[in-house]
């Protein structure tokens, strides 16, 4: 599990609680239910007229994963590969039946399988390309949703703040309680900066940057199954998959062989 999502949320929460109380307010001052509600629940509403509901769908059950995201195991994939092309080249594809049923990665499992039971080498590419350009673009979509999301809350909490402004203007005649009914109306702005830039905005860099690792590992899967189907030889398979990694776990890579 990599844990950066829960800590910085917390960090850009604590900084904030942090700030009211240092500056001598109640953190109960800027929660409000009214204009809580409405930048919410008026931002939601917003990626929902701009959005398709399977997409939302999709957008929200990825937050999840995007808490508990765990790298994928690139440098693990490396050496199982390089092994299965030495075993593919002494005993040939079909000795690999017993290794495939050992693997986790279920990529790697089905993209073996196919070349064990002798699917065409551009077809087998083709079709695994195709699940990458799939995941790429469904990730695609959830990192949108969420970034619409971060365009939409300032606005809308700007609407928020008219609202309330509406109602201070209506009380003129109560100058004892003008102070806390401006105060209060300038929240929901307060509001829809906070979710735009320490919510919705950075869970959409995150699905992103998920994406991006995730298709990556799926590419240089793509890349060795090639190779191992073509009985290419082990060493020239890790050293082409090798560069493949960014520089730091090439970097371990190379410390451990």
């Amino acid at each position: 599990m990599d844990p950066a999502t829960l800590i910085g949320l917390v960090v850009a929460f604590g900084a904030v609680l942090a700030s009211i109380i240092l500056e001598g307010s109640s953190p109960m001052s800027v929660i409000l239910p009214a204009p809580m509600m409405l930048v919410i629940g008026g931002t939601i509403g917003a990626g929902l007229i701009g959005s398709t509901l399977k997409d939302t769908i999709f957008a929200y059950t990825s937050l999840p994963k995007a808490m508990l995201f765990k790298p994928p195991k690139t440098v693990e994939a490396v050496d199982t590969l390089v092994g299965l092309a030495d075993r593919a080249r002494r005993e040939g594809l079909l000795a690999l039946e017993d290794a495939a049923k050992d693997i986790d990665d279920d990529f790697l499992k089905a993209g073996l399988q196919g070349a064990i039971d002798g699917t065409d080498p551009d077809d087998l590419r083709g079709i695994l390309e195709d699940k990458v350009n799939t995941k790429r673009t469904r990730d695609k979509g959830a990192a949108k949703y969420f970034a619409d999301l971060g365009g939409y809350a300032p606005t809308v909490g700007i609407i928020g703040t008219v609202v309330s402004l509406v109602h201070v203007l209506e009380n003129l005649d109560k100058p004892e309680e003008l102070g806390h009914m401006i105060a209060a109306a300038f929240v929901a702005t307060l509001w829809g900066l906070l979710t735009a830039n320490l919510m919705w905005l950075p869970f959409s860099a995150r699905l992103k940057r998920m994406s991006e690792l995730e298709c990556g590992h799926m590419e240089l899967v793509v890349e060795g199954l090639m190779s191992v189907q073509a009985g290419a030889n082990p060493r020239l398979v890790g050293e082409r998959l090798r560069s493949l990694l960014p520089p730091e776990p090439a970097k371990k890579e190379k410390a451990a062989a």
